[in-house]
């Protein structure tokens, strides 16, 4: 078989697998989430793309019975602690991540012995038993504005992300706020050298950078030393602020799967990855096979203690209640 046949062949497994889904999906009740950063078939399958906030709201709202989440397992968890009473899917569990590894809930438990009184604000990017053991739960959205919600003489214990939490730190001026030592393995290795390098290739582009960036604490002083065009926005303010922006290049800082969609909605703006090999291998684990085998065998199904769940919505509350 030559390379054009098996291309066909493979657009033709795929066009079946997408009918498969959409059938079975309307026969059971069940709505597709996807994150952003999941592949592009997967994006087009989905019934919502968003990013972490915009998800989690869409799972409560839903009135599917099936909610077959694409992104990775503490998402899931989330969909299931605020919908639970319906059964929420995860079609590779398998599908974990780097940042939520580096904490759980015993290691949160000694750091708050160490601040007695402190205010918990976790990143969503963690469990569901590290979200039960916090006050407050984040997105890159919203975490400026959750903390500023804190009244300044509270102690604070961040996690787990330190990059974002350094942003978070200079954006409020909250010295007081304690940094958990986590990182994304894809966001940490975006560097400063990547961005000079980028600003030298395409000096007209604006660039977007996810504060979760290994790169953010020198891109502040970048900015700071008047570098024109560097943003710092999570994916859904990256896509919203593309989509008013006069500009038409745009130097990208996260996981590569956003240019898809970026691309998608702004056919006639040029996207160029700070990074072309920042790729998350745990969001890329879920294909169109597997959201079909998800659906069919209803697997794999994630589950929550309804004791953990209860104190884990109570963050997740005020996550999605703070804008």
């Amino acid at each position: 078989m030559n390379k054009k046949t098996a291309g066909i062949q493979d657009v033709s497994i795929q066009e079946a697998h997408i009918r498969k889904i959409k059938t079975l999906a309307k026969e059971k009740n069940a709505v597709i989430l996807a994150h952003n950063y999941q592949v592009p078939e997967v994006q087009d399958v989905a019934d919502v793309v968003g990013d972490s906030l915009e998800l989690s709201r869409k799972a409560a709202e839903t009135d599917a019975d099936i909610i077959v989440f694409c992104g990775v397992h503490f998402m899931a968890e989330t969909a299931k602690i605020l919908s639970p009473a319906k059964k929420v899917l995860l079609p590779d569990m398998g599908a974990g991540c780097s940042l939520a590894d580096t904490i759980d809930a015993d290691l949160l438990r000694g750091w708050k012995k160490e601040h007695p009184g402190a205010i918990v604000v976790s990143y969503v990017n963690t469990t569901a038993e590290v979200k039960a053991e916090s006050d407050y739960c984040c997105t890159s959205a919203n975490a400026v504005a959750i903390v500023h919600a804190i009244p300044r003489e509270k102690e604070i214990l961040f996690l787990p992300d330190m990059f974002l939490g350094y942003y978070v730190r200079q954006k409020t001026g909250r010295m007081n706020m304690h940094l958990w030592p986590g990182e994304c393995h894809v966001h940490a290795g975006l560097r400063k050298e990547y961005i000079m390098k980028r600003i030298g290739e395409y000096p007209d582009a604006e660039v977007l950078i996810h504060p979760e960036c290994g790169c953010t604490s020198q891109a502040l002083v970048m900015v700071s030393e008047c570098v024109p065009h560097v943003r710092f926005l999570g994916t859904g303010g990256m896509l919203a602020y593309v989509q008013k922006s006069s500009a038409q290049k745009f130097i990208i800082g996260t996981e590569t799967g956003l240019i898809y969609r970026l691309k998608k909605e702004n056919p006639e703006k040029e996207f160029i990855p700070l990074d072309a090999g920042a790729v998350c291998g745990y969001m890329k684990k879920i294909t169109l096979e597997k959201v079909l085998r998800s659906l069919e065998e209803e697997k794999y199904e994630i589950t929550v203690t309804e004791r953990v769940a209860n104190k884990a919505k109570k963050a997740i509350d005020l996550m999605i209640s703070i804008h």
